[in-house]
């Protein structure tokens, strides 16, 4: 579709006149007009106004011209799975698990390459092979390219450190001792808890990352202990082999 046609059809599903639209982004009703005649198309500013009031990204408002990949993970890019800035852009450079509240979620290659592989991994697709094209695409990308001279990773390296402090000073019993933390997708690791009086609840985002890990319970058995924390909680919880009877431990504001 031509940008014209995209403004159309945005337009029109959202209930909007051009008058109506023209007032929300602060033009007139003539520069409406135009972009839906394909006369003009309208200016970088006006393109951020349209992406925040329909909710799609500058990228499938010129008609999609760019195949958009994640710059961190390759991954490749739909509206749903670009990443936002705090702000509420779009940053269409990177996927909303790699780029999250305005962080960066990976600074080691070789851990975002093992979560890759996780999800990778097939009957078609061994792990063996996953990690050879991981390790072989990543240093492609922009984000590793120029990663030294990206802003915040000392920053985001002491927060996470800050987060193993706090998990290993909660001291659960049976739990090893933190040393690691990686970017976990929430949709993932949303488990289903049944709370005392019968009614089940999820607790985190689906559509959110965060920071944390697995481990094996030291008492042995079939359990482990799932981590999961961001900037405001820490929550810890217990589970059999692929998430089945899961238990809260501790959900903890920080």
């Amino acid at each position: 579709m031509e940008t014209k046609d995209v403004i159309y059809e945005l337009r029109t599903k959202k209930g909007l006149s051009q008058e109506e639209l023209a007032e929300k982004i602060f033009v007139t009703r003539q520069a409406v007009s135009r972009w839906e005649t394909g006369e003009t198309v309208p200016n970088t500013e006006t393109l951020k106004l349209l992406s925040q009031l329909f909710d799609v990204s500058i990228n499938t408002l010129l008609g999609s011209p760019r195949k958009l990949i994640c710059q961190c993970c390759g991954m490749p890019l739909e509206d749903s799975t670009i990443s936002r800035e705090p702000s509420g852009l779009f940053n269409e450079e990177y996927c909303k698990w790699c780029y999250a509240d305005g962080e960066y979620m990976y600074h080691d290659m070789d851990d975002l390459i093992e979560v890759c592989v996780a999800n990778m991994a097939s009957e078609a697709f061994t792990a063996d092979q996953a990690r050879a094209y991981m390790k072989e695409m990543l240093p492609k990308l922009d984000y590793w390219k120029k990663y030294k001279n990206l802003d915040g990773a000392e920053k985001f390296d002491e927060f996470k450190q800050k987060l193993i402090e706090e998990i290993n000073a909660l001291g659960v019993e049976g739990m090893p001792k933190v040393e690691k933390l990686n970017a976990l997708v929430g949709g993932y690791i949303n488990l289903e808890y049944r709370l005392p009086n019968g009614k089940t609840v999820k607790f985190l985002d689906g559509n959110a990352t965060y920071l944390g890990n697995q481990l094996e319970c030291e008492f042995g058995g079939n359990r482990c202990f799932g981590i999961a924390a961001n900037m405001d909680f820490i929550l810890v919880c217990t589970y059999e082999e692929n998430g089945e009877n899961p238990e809260l431990v501790i959900y903890k504001k920080r």
